[in-house]
C-alpha cells in the first residue's frame, strides 16, 4: 500500500494571494513580507501525485488546509483537490476552522457529524486513526483526556492490524524554537497511550512545514514538508520565524506487509549542472 501525504497547503480564497514572512539575504536582516499563490504549488502537488507510477492508493492531508478557517477558502480548496485520482483523507490543523473543514468534505462520508474531527479508515490494508489537536483560536495543539480515552479505545479495538496515526501537531521538540513554543500539549499523554500498541507504525504529521523524524512511544513520528512554502531552518534558540522557498514537497509511506518505509519527494524541477532540463 503507498499513502501520499501532503500537509500545509494554507489556500487562500480564489483570486487572493498568501502572505508570510521570510529572512532578508543577510544574516542579521530584517524579514519581509512577500506575497504568492499557494493554490498554484497545491494545483502542481495534485499533478505531482497524479503522475506517479504506481499511483498511492490514498492520499492524506495533515492539516492548515487553509489559512483562516473561511468558507470561502475551503471552497478554493475543494476545488484544487479535485483532480486528485485518489480518496483523500484530511485532518484540521490550527488555521482550520472544525466547522467549515466538516462542511466543505461532509459528503465524502468519513467526518463525524459533530464534536472533534476524529475517525477511523478501516477499508485499507494500513487501518488509519485520524486524531484533531485543534485548539480553535490557537496556534499550539493539543490532546485532552477525551481525546486520547478515544485513541485508546479504537487502539485496543485492532491489536493487530498496522495503524497510522495522522494529527497536526507534532508530539515532539524540532529545535526550530519559535515552532517548539507552539507545538502539541500533552505529548506525554500520547505517549503513554501509544506505548501500549505496537501495531503503529507512524505518526503522520505536519505543522513544521520541514520533515523531520523522532522515535516516539514506540513508533516513528514525523512530519511533512509543506506543498507551498517551508519553515526556514533555524537551530539558534528563540530565533524569530521565517519562511523560504526550499522545494516544496510530500511524502510517500510505503507499506510493505512488513513495515513502512518513508520516502521525501520534491515537487519541481531543477538544471542540470551543465544547465540544461533536468527533465530532459
Amino acid at each position: 500500500m503507498l499513502i501520499a501525504q501532503i500537509s500545509d497547503t494554507h489556500i487562500v480564497p480564489r483570486g487572493k494571494l498568501f502572505r508570510c514572512p521570510v529572512q532578508g539575504a543577510a544574516p542579521d536582516a530584517e524579514r519581509v513580507s512577500v506575497e504568492f499563490d499557494t493554490a498554484a504549488y497545491l494545483a502542481r502537488a495534485v499533478a505531482a501525485l497524479n503522475a506517479l507510477a504506481p499511483r498511492p492508493d490514498i492520499a492524506v492531508l495533515t492539516g492548515d488546509t487553509v489559512d483562516r478557517g473561511e468558507p470561502e477558502e475551503y471552497a478554493h480548496l475543494r476545488e484544487l483537490l479535485a483532480p486528485l485520482a485518489m480518496p483523500l483523507y484530511v485532518i484540521p490543523g490550527n488555521h482550520d476552522a472544525r466547522e467549515a473543514l466538516r462542511a466543505a468534505f461532509a459528503a465524502d462520508g468519513y467526518l463525524p457529524a459533530d464534536g472533534f474531527i476524529q475517525y477511523v479508515v478501516e477499508e485499507h490494508p494500513v487501518r488509519l486513526v485520524a486524531l484533531d489537536t485543534l485548539v480553535p483560536g490557537e496556534h499550539r495543539g493539543a490532546l485532552c483526556a477525551e481525546r486520547l480515552a478515544w485513541l485508546d479505545a479504537v487502539l485496543g479495538a485492532q491489536p493487530s492490524r498496522p495503524t497510522v496515526v495522522l494529527m497536526h501537531h507534532p508530539p515532539f521538540a524540532t529545535g526550530i524554537t519559535y515552532m517548539d513554543n507552539y507545538g502539541l500539549e500533552n505529548a506525554a499523554g500520547l505517549a503513554e497511550v501509544l506505548s501500549r500498541y505496537p501495531q503503529v507504525e507512524r505518526v503522520l504529521c505536519g505543522h513544521l512545514h520541514r520533515a523531520i523524524d523522532r522515535r516516539f512511544a514506540g513508533t516513528v513520528a514525523g512530519t511533512a514538508p509543506s506543498t507551498a512554502h517551508q519553515v526556514r531552518l533555524n537551530l539558534v534558540p528563540d530565533a524569530r520565524l521565517s519562511f523560504n522557498f526550499e522545494p516544496p514537497g510530500f511524502q510517500l509511506h510505503r507499506w510493505d506487509g512488513a513495515g513502512i518505509v518513508t520516502h521525501t519527494v520534491p515537487i519541481g524541477d531543477w538544471p542540470r549542472p551543465d544547465g540544461s532540463s533536468a527533465a530532459a
